[in-house]
């Protein structure tokens, strides 16, 4: 091993913040090594970074281990005793350069709750090109939700200004990509810390004017009480921006939301999957829900399974809860593992069922594919699509979309 390797546990924002360490690490000629970029959200993901550490070692002896990550900025001291460990970085230094030069001082490990930190940085250039991309524009979350111990990993919550939007959005597209996908930790919370508080709708119009060439844009998760009046209008009226929204809601039960500290109701999931279809017909939703959250009965999970009917959610990711120590809901009453199991198989299954079907009533209709490998692209509602494997990667086509295929479309050119 010669090179640096970087590996990535967790959420799209970590994904793109490998990209940015992995430049980093590079610039400051950082070689042999392996940085583990770590996840705090489940003790499960905690785990699986051990296991990575503890193989990294076994597989790399002579390799410098470095961990990352929320994990670590939250913890760093449990990670700096683990003897395969050479050096700890927190969120904040992960990004920067000079946190790899061989000869840099090892940093104090301190913990950072509610800190309020850097706004988010973009990749200096280097080799990021591809396809499909994502763009971080807002780091960290000022709300607290009873589940989450992420703000205390992340920081308050901050945005990138419009001008590094667009210099980032650009250079990404003169390296090839053809869709951008904004990220953040809490999107809609965009532009409160900056001057005249743009909305997140207001900067995703602007960026699109100031960046012509840009074909595709595409947001991520949004909590559905926080979307402006700005971005609805840009969704009914903007075609670069892509029929696909993906909602936190986490639960479909109100009590259980009200113990999360959520922001929206279960009306409020509803009507706001209800609009984005009034707006574009074509549209698809995608949401994030907790299986087994501390307190849910059966009835109250059954509202969060008939939540993914009643909202018509096609790409649905579920999450088994796992307490975190310090969060609130670590201390309320916590429901067998056993069952947590169980009732996160059984949200499964009606997700797998209703992407299925979402996939079946799209037999027939056409949509713009972008090619991102030979013989598979992404239609502007997200699914994937089978396709010929001579079209150039890349490319965009209209294509009608014949068959369904496991879990992707099939597409073909027309005649």
């Amino acid at each position: 091993m010669s090179e640096v390797q970087v590996i990535t546990f967790g959420c799209r924002l970590n994904a793109y913040e490998s990209d940015i360490i992995r430049h980093a690490a590079a610039g400051a000629g950082l070689g042999e090594a392996i940085i583990l970029n770590t996840c705090a959200v489940t003790a499960e993901a905690e785990r699986q970074a051990c296991q990575a550490i503890r193989r990294a070692r076994r597989e790399h002896p002579r390799a410098r281990i470095i961990v990352t990550g929320c994990a670590a900025t939250l913890a760093p001291e449990r990670y700096a005793a683990l003897p395969e460990v050479d050096l700890v970085l927190d969120n904040d230094a992960k990004l920067r350069a000079e946190s790899y030069a061989p000869d840099a001082p090892t940093p104090t490990l301190p913990r950072f709750p509610g800190r309020k930190g850097p706004a988010p940085q973009a990749p200096e250039g280097g080799d990021f090109a591809r396809v499909r991309a994502y763009l971080q524009v807002q780091q960290g979350c000022d709300h607290r939700c009873t589940f989450c111990i992420i703000p205390y990993a992340r920081g308050a919550s901050r945005s990138m200004p419009l001008a590094r939007i667009v210099d980032e959005a650009r250079l990404l597209v003169a390296d090839g990509v053809c869709e951008i996908a904004l990220t953040g930790v809490d999107l809609t919370a965009y532009g409160a810390d900056l001057p005249g508080r743009p909305s997140l709708g207001q900067m995703a119009r602007q960026l699109l004017a100031a960046v012509p060439e840009l074909a595709r844009l595409r947001l991520s998760s949004l909590d559905p009480s926080e979307i402006d009046e700005a971005l609805w209008t840009l969704l009914g009226d903007e075609p670069r921006l892509m029929p696909h929204l993906h909602f936190s809601l986490q639960a479909g039960d109100d009590l259980i939301l009200k113990r999360m500290k959520r922001r929206h109701s279960r009306a409020q999931a509803i009507a706001a999957a209800g609009r984005a279809r009034a707006l574009r017909p074509e549209a698809a939703i995608g949401a994030d829900l907790i299986a087994g959250f501390p307190t849910e009965s059966e009835a109250m999970f059954q509202r969060s399974l008939e939540l993914v009917a009643e909202c018509g959610i096609a790409f649905l990711h579920v999450f088994p809860y796992s307490a975190r120590s310090g969060t609130p809901a670590a201390r309320m009453p916590q429901l067998d593992r056993a069952l947590i199991r169980e009732r996160a198989a059984r949200l499964r299954a009606a997700g797998a069922a209703a992407l299925d079907a979402e996939l079946r009533s799209r037999i027939g209709s056409r949509s713009a594919v972008l090619i991102e490998r030979p013989g598979l692209g992404r239609s502007e509602f997200y699914a994937s699509v089978e396709c010929d494997g001579a079209l150039p990667v890349g490319s965009v086509h209209e294509m009608r979309l014949a068959a369904v295929r496991g879990r992707n479309l099939v597409g073909v050119l027309p005649s």
